[in-house]
């Protein structure tokens, strides 16, 4: 059907038509056609020909490429589509796929050759702006990486039995419109704005709901109870779904949820879960059993700081702490995690490796860095975790030690029962890749992210990986954090103590027999050569393969390097107050000077709302 009043009105400026003279732009409105795609309806398929092109009015398209998982890029309104493969006469290079109902304007290759023919200006004017584009995508296509989109429709959906809480539905509007515009439609308000039944499904009402969008940074929508015109409007229109329930609420899935998940993809999806306010957490595992979502968020009524992290997220500006492994060095993080605090840093996510994992965790335990501290000295050097020697069958060191230790600091919790979302990375030698610890006890995936070969035994899983230390393949992984949200991050990692220049010749290495006679005669141990012993050297090994994670850092990551003492090993458990105290110390300083150079704004910020 050919264009409704008033639907051209943005076509000047369009980038593509911008050179146009109005003649020519109203001729070429003349000889558009107006389609109307529903989500997940394909625009246009790689490999076909370029029979039309195409004019974003409202909505919002994906584009991607055959055998490749994340997509390319997207389009919105007032943009292209296919414009280059359709002027060059080249198939098309993409696929592109309506992610909610949307409003295209087609000119077929018929009606443009025509146009063009009646107006020859037009073909100089569109190769010439498009040549121009070209240029500058390419010169600038090193130094501008793509950002991530962010979700400006939230659709709001009711999970298991639940209804949705208006409470919360407001609260999220509030701190959603604290820094940006945020309009709430229900039911109600859209049969009064855009009618009701099949009128949903015209064009015009599809056109006035993405209109409010442009209006708006967010616009949160929200189902009716059960499924209705209106309810899949929202769903299908949705750039983000957030399922919303109680805790106690019974979690089967239920049919907007069911109807969700057809047209939105995991990536998109995160459950809510409401609490009338902060308390120990249990039971989450059997609201995500059936539920592949992104992440799940704790949320307590009475708390703003809550509902604010959640709209962190849906900005993408949700704050992460990446603790890297480091044995010993470790220590250092808490010293560093309580500067940040005192500095006014508050975190969203955390997540590391092996001993990073683990004070990542204990960060989120009702503790304060100090006691954490103290914790860490009774754990490795009061109850010897890690000195607990055994016959050497499956590894150096008694693992029930450590295992009770940790289960001592954890108990039974569960990563989902967190109230902040967690990971943690080992490296599964049965499948040679990374694993991402996301749900299960939190004792033990800090004990596979923590199991160090050889001075361990790995942990097996019952589908029979067996999983070691995550330093093997990601000691930094702020990649993983990437994956998980968007946002900046504080990043912190050690340097390799430097390797000491050893004056051991090799020939005097003893043989088996004689180191025997050496160890077992106390007068003779003065004589063994003064070389690195077993473990020094399997960790130096295995810290070696330090992977440049800071080529993965984004603009607003900062990544901090506490200085270690000289002559500090892997395994000196005992200073671990000392390494505490001295990155404690120096994470101020180093705050400051960052601030006064090259700090990221959202850290200045946060520096300048620190209490005194």
């Amino acid at each position: 059907m050919k264009p409704a009043d008033g639907l051209l009105d943005g076509i000047a400026e369009v980038d593509l038509f911008s050179g146009l003279s109005e003649p020519e732009r109203v001729a070429f409105a003349e000889r558009c056609v107006l389609r109307t795609l529903r989500r997940g309806d394909v625009l246009m398929r790689q490999g076909d020909a370029a029979d039309a092109l195409y004019v974003v009015v409202s909505g919002r398209f994906v584009v991607t490429l055959e055998g490749r998982r994340e997509p390319v890029t997207e389009i919105g309104p007032g943009q292209p589509v296919g414009e280059i493969a359709f002027l060059t006469g080249n198939p098309r290079t993409a696929n592109v796929t309506a992610m909610r109902d949307s409003l295209v304007l087609a000119l077929s290759r018929a009606e443009f050759d025509e146009l063009v023919a009646a107006h020859p200006g037009i073909w100089s004017t569109l190769t010439a702006t498009l040549a121009n584009r070209l240029a500058a995508t390419t010169s600038h296509s090193a130094s501008l990486p793509q950002a991530a989109p962010r979700p400006r429709t939230i659709s709001i959906i009711p999970a298991g039995d639940a209804r949705i809480d208006r409470r919360f539905l407001n609260m999220l509007a509030e701190a959603l419109g604290r820094n940006a515009r945020c309009a709430v439609i229900d039911g109600e308000a859209a049969r009064a704005l855009l009618g009701t039944g099949s009128a949903l499904e015209e064009p015009d009402a599809t056109a006035r709901l993405n209109a409010l969008e442009a209006a708006h940074d967010h616009l949160l929508l929200v189902t009716d109870d059960s499924i209705t015109p209106w309810s899949e409007k929202v769903i299908r229109h949705a750039d983000l779904v957030l399922a919303v329930a109680p805790h106690e609420a019974v979690p089967a899935l239920n049919a907007l949820e069911r109807l969700a998940a057809r047209f939105v993809t995991p990536e998109a999806t995160r459950l809510v879960l409401l609490h009338p306010t902060r308390r120990k957490l249990t039971g989450t595992a059997r609201w995500l059993a059936d539920r592949p979502v992104a992440m799940h968020h704790h949320v307590a009524l009475d708390s703003e700081a809550d509902v604010e992290r959640l709209a962190r997220f849906i900005e993408g500006r949700a704050i992460g702490f990446v603790a890297a492994g480091g044995g010993a060095l470790a220590a250092a993080h808490t010293g560093v995690y309580k500067a940040l605090l005192e500095a006014g840093v508050a975190f969203d996510i955390m997540g590391g490796t092996s001993a990073g994992a683990a004070l990542a965790a204990a960060f989120m335990l009702d503790a304060t860095p100090d006691e954490i501290d103290t914790k860490m000295g009774e754990m490795f050097v009061a109850n010897r975790a890690l000195r607990r020697y055994t016959l050497p069958r499956y590894a150096l060191l008694d693992h029930t030690v450590f295992d009770a230790e940790l289960q001592r600091l954890f108990g039974t919790i569960d990563i989902e029962d967190l109230w902040l979302p967690f990971f943690a990375i080992s490296t599964n030698l049965s499948r040679y890749g990374p694993v991402v610890h996301r749900t299960g006890p939190v004792w033990r995936a800090i004990r596979a992210s923590a199991s160090i070969p050889v001075l361990l035994p790995p942990v097996y899983t019952g589908d029979g990986d067996m999983l070691v230390d995550g330093c093997l393949l990601d000691n930094v992984p702020i990649k993983v954090m990437h994956d998980l949200k968007a946002g900046p991050n504080v990043v912190v990692s050690f340097k390799p103590p430097e390797l000491d220049r050893f004056d051991v010749d090799y020939e005097t290495l003893p043989s088996r027999g004689a180191l025997l006679k050496l160890v077992l005669n106390p007068l003779r141990r003065a004589s063994l050569p003064d070389a690195p012993g077993l473990i020094t050297v399997l960790m130096r090994a295995l810290m070696a393969n330090r992977r440049d994670f800071l080529r993965e850092l984004h603009a607003d990551d900062i990544s901090l390097v506490p200085p270690i003492a000289a002559g500090t090993g892997f395994l000196d458990w005992h200073r671990h107050e000392e390494l505490f105290e001295a990155a404690y110390r120096w994470t101020p300083g180093e705050l400051t000077a960052r601030a006064a150079n090259d700090a990221p704004a959202w850290l200045r910020l946060a520096l300048t709302k620190a209490p005194d």
